[in-house]
């Protein structure tokens, strides 16, 4: 079997920025983006299994979501069922990349294929120009507009009473708290209903180093220093990585998860054995279990952090363990 090859861009490779007087970063490293393809004529060679297009939430904020919609959805139209909604928060350490950034629009697209989903995609600020919570804040200002909107392609296709909670990395990180927020107001999101929470390779910290963080120190991919400055750049300002928003086992953020585990709500971890952040995980599914949440995890062997952005056979693996799970 031959080996995953390594990504050209790497975690490691975006702290490569430039910090300005004004506490804002230039960031150097580009990550290859993708555009949205929303009309279904465009394609002449071949037709695409997706469409997807960009609507904007908050202009002032420059929030927005990126919409995927399974072609058949449009071709069988009002025939069939609407289908269920993943709305999904990318990764990046919450100071890099984007909903357009192209292994983020790649893994959403096979979602909306391989799961028959509408997959929302969200948009939202960065830090350190914006530190935590503000991308928890976008990410419930999101999910108040999916409830309300009358954007045909949320509206006429998605069942937003069969809604998933998903983001990779950092945006694992975020489909917990923003899980948090809403079982605290459920009330106040009806009619959108959370079924569960799908974490991929989520990005917790800690003060004290865990064994998978010791042994993979100088990982290619993601590095200990590099989560370091993530937790640095992102956090309230003087916090540091035993916050609550980087350590949810520790006591507040600990009876946070209570709050699910009443709710019923299901969850999926997903990582593997070659992450530096293993142990942080397998740390969070037990704290979540002994506060009785429903938890389903996969932690494979060998791999990297968030290997399924670059491969395409593990990512269908994937979607095989997220369809059972969203069946389940």
């Amino acid at each position: 079997m031959s080996e995953t090859p390594k990504p050209s861009v790497s975690y490691n490779d975006s702290l490569k920025m430039v910090h300005n007087p004004d506490g804002s970063v230039t960031r150097l490293t580009l990550f290859p983006i993708t555009s949205a393809s929303p009309n279904p004529d465009q394609y002449t060679t071949h037709t695409s299994p997706f469409l997807s297009k960009d609507i904007t939430i908050n202009t002032q904020k420059n929030i927005w979501v990126r919409v995927f919609l399974p072609r058949q959805a449009l071709e069988n139209n009002a025939t069939t069922s609407k289908l269920p909604l993943i709305v999904y928060f990318h990764g990046g350490g919450f100071i890099t990349c984007s909903a357009n950034t192209s292994v983020f629009h790649d893994l959403c697209a096979g979602m909306a294929t391989d799961l028959s989903a509408v997959v929302v995609s969200l948009e939202y600020r960065l830090a350190p120009e914006y530190r935590l919570p503000a991308a928890y804040d976008d990410a419930e200002e999101a999910l108040h507009w999916i409830k309300s909107t009358d954007e045909p392609w949320v509206m006429k296709y998605a069942d937003t009473s069969c809604c998933f909670l998903m983001g990779s990395s950092a945006g694992g990180n975020m489909a917990y708290f923003a899980g948090v927020r809403v079982a605290g107001a459920v009330e106040e999101f009806k009619p959108l209903r959370i079924k569960g929470l799908i974490m991929h390779h989520p990005f917790f910290g800690g003060m004290k180093r865990s064994g998978s963080e010791v042994r993979s120190e100088n990982d290619t991919i993601l590095s200990l220093s590099a989560t370091d400055l993530m937790w640095e750049l992102a956090l309230p300002e003087g916090a540091d990585r035993d916050h609550e928003y980087s350590n949810p086992m520790v006591e507040k953020g600990a009876e946070q998860c209570e709050k699910i585990g009443r709710l019923g709500w299901k969850v999926l971890v997903t990582g593997c054995e070659g992450d530096l952040l293993l142990d942080r995980q397998k740390e969070w599914v037990e704290m979540a279990k002994k506060k009785g949440v429903a938890v389903d995890s996969s932690f494979v062997e060998g791999g990297f952090h968030v290997i399924e952005l670059v491969d395409a056979s593990k990512a269908k693996a994937m979607f095989r363990l997220i369809n059972k799970f969203m069946l389940s």
